[in-house]
């Protein structure tokens, strides 16, 4: 997903380098890696320097629940075979193929609409797989008015995964940092550039 607004940035998040690379392009090569396709949901011509599919947000400015549904409604009209969306925010620079690939894996095998971790911040629904279905009572509650996504999953059945299932992908403890502030851009590239990647 790459449908913010980056105000608290002060510019597009997608478009800013780490590593040597753009982190639009960054996130969308991971998820490839670990799904073996990816689609961008973004607002319409915003990112057409990218080489990368968009899914026009059907509601662009109203948050990320919206960019949620429009992704699972986008795979129910174009993709009906497959059951699960893996989701996640194009700004978090330490996401890694190993754990995408575990979520995915969780997914799989699961019985509820949603897998997502819970961190020390609490459910991470921009790091999760969702199954195509939801898109139906997630619609329901964003017409009835609701834009939190963590009010609108509770019309779901959710599947969590604590840290005991997620921390051994995560010994630095930044897996779900997310890059709200040019600050926390800066600290980004301070560690990724002293790893190499």
């Amino acid at each position: 997903m790459a449908g913010g607004q980056s105000s608290r940035f002060g510019l597009d998040k997608a478009k800013v380098e780490l590593g040597g690379k753009r982190m639009l392009t960054r996130m969308c090569n991971l998820v490839v890696e670990a799904t073996g396709s990816v689609s961008v949901v973004a607002q319409s011509g915003r990112y057409r320097d990218f080489d990368v599919w968009i899914v026009e947000d059907r509601w662009p400015g109203e948050g990320p629940l919206g960019g949620i549904i429009t992704a699972l409604l986008a795979t129910t009209l174009t993709d009906g075979g497959r059951d699960w969306n893996l989701i996640v925010s194009c700004d978090m620079p330490f996401l890694t193929r190993e754990w995408l690939a575990y979520l995915l894996g969780r997914a799989l095998t699961s019985e509820a609409h949603e897998v997502l971790p819970l961190s020390g911040n609490g459910p991470e629904p921009l790091c999760a797989c969702w199954r195509r279905e939801a898109g139906v009572q997630l619609q329901d509650a964003f017409d009835s008015g609701v834009r939190r996504v963590t009010e609108a999953m509770k019309r779901l059945r959710t599947e969590s995964l604590d840290e005991q299932a997620w921390k051994r992908f995560d010994t630095d403890g930044r897996l779900f940092w997310n890059m709200n502030t040019r600050e926390d851009y800066k600290e980004a590239r301070r560690i990724i550039e002293g790893q190499g990647q």
